[in-house]
C-alpha cells in the first residue's frame, strides 16, 4: 500500500493543534461534500481521502502510531510485539544456526521489505486489517432491494443492499480487508450504512409516519382525500365529526421489514385540522350563527 500523507491531504503541518486539524477538516469536508458536488466522482474521491485524513489525525493514539510507522501505522503493536519477540529469542535463534539477517527478514517481509526468509512459515500469522467503510444513501434507495459497487482502497466490491436497511446499520462482508500478514487471514471489511431521509415521511423501523392537512369542512361533514404513501397516493374516507390530531393506520403501506421479502410495516397518518384564513363577512355571519346553534 503507497504512503498517503494526510498531513497533506488536509493542508496542515506535522505540528499542527488538533484545533487546527479539526478546523481544516470542517472547512474541506463542506467544500468536498457529496451533496454539493452531485456526480463528480473526483469530489467524492476527495472526500473520502479527506475523512480518511482525518480518521487518523484527530485521534491522539493513532496519530501518534501514523508519525512512527506512517503507511503501516494500524500494524505498528504487531511490529513492537514481534521486535520484542526477536530481542528475546535472539539468543536462541544463534545456538539454533539463525543469524540476526535471517531474523530480520521476517520483518522485512512483513512490512514492506523487498527479502523474505526461507524460514518465514515458522512464524506467527497475523490476520490483515479490517477496512470501515461508510455509504451514504437516500431513504428512497432502501425501499427495494438493488446492487451497488463500492470502491475500497482501490478495489471494486459489489454488494447486494437488502430493502429496509438501518440508518447506522453495519454490516460485515469476510475476507474484504486489508491482506493476512506472513500468510495470515485476510482482514474484513465494515460498511456502516449512513440513510437520509428527505422525504415527508418519519421512520421507525419499518413504520412509517405522515401528517396530512385536514380542510375545517371535511373535518365537520366528512369526505374523501388523497393522500401521499411511499410508493404512490391512496384515496381515505373521512368520518364525519373526525377531531384534530386523530390517527389512521394504513396497514402495509409502511416501510420494508428487513430481510423480509414482500413484508412491509404500516402507515400511521396524524390528521391536523386546518382552520380557514381571510373570512369573507358572510363566512363569519355564518359563523356565529352557528355558534348560537351550539
Amino acid at each position: 500500500m503507497a504512503f498517503i500523507d494526510y498531513y497533506k491531504i488536509l493542508g496542515v503541518s506535522k505540528s499542527a493543534t488538533e484545533k487546527e486539524i479539526k478546523a481544516a477538516y470542517r472547512k474541506l469536508a463542506r467544500k468536498y461534500h457529496p451533496d454539493l458536488n452531485p456526480d463528480n466522482k473526483e469530489a467524492e474521491k476527495k472526500f473520502k481521502e479527506i475523512n480518511e485524513a482525518n480518521e487518523v489525525l484527530s485521534a491522539p493514539e493513532n496519530r501518534k502510531k501514523y508519525d512512527k510507522y506512517g503507511k503501516d501505522w494500524k500494524h505498528g503493536e504487531v511490529y513492537e510485539k514481534a521486535q520484542q519477540q526477536q530481542q528475546q529469542t535472539h539468543y536462541q535463534s544463534n545456538q539454533q544456526g539463525f543469524s540476526s539477517q535471517e531474523y530480520s527478514d521476517f520483518f522485512e517481509s512483513m512490512f514492506g521489505g523487498a527479502r523474505t526468509s526461507s524460514r518465514q512459515s515458522h512464524y506467527q500469522k497475523f490476520k490483515g486489517q479490517d477496512f470501515h467503510a461508510e455509504l451514504h444513501l437516500d431513504l428512497k434507495d432502501v425501499y427495494t432491494t438493488h446492487k451497488q459497487v463500492l470502491t475500497v482502497n482501490n478495489k471494486n466490491i459489489r454488494l447486494t443492499i437488502p430493502a429496509g436497511v438501518e440508518n447506522a446499520q453495519d454490516i460485515k462482508i469476510k475476507g474484504k480487508g486489508g491482506a493476512g500478514l506472513n500468510g495470515g487471514p485476510n482482514g474484513d471489511l465494515y460498511i456502516k450504512f449512513i440513510i437520509n431521509n428527505r422525504t415527508q415521511f418519519k421512520r421507525d423501523g419499518s413504520t412509517l409516519y405522515s401528517n396530512v392537512n385536514l380542510d375545517l369542512y371535511i373535518s365537520l361533514l366528512g369526505g374523501e382525500i388523497m393522500v401521499d404513501t411511499f410508493d404512490g397516493k391512496v384515496k381515505l374516507k373521512i368520518a364525519p365529526e373526525t377531531q384534530n390530531e386523530t390517527k389512521v393506520k394504513l396497514k402495509g403501506k409502511g416501510f420494508p421489514v428487513y430481510k423480509k421479502e414482500g413484508e412491509f410495516g404500516d402507515l400511521i397518518i396524524t390528521y391536523h385540522i386546518k382552520n380557514p384564513t381571510n373570512l369573507s363577512e358572510k363566512e363569519i355571519e355564518l359563523f356565529k350563527e352557528l355558534q348560537k346553534l351550539r
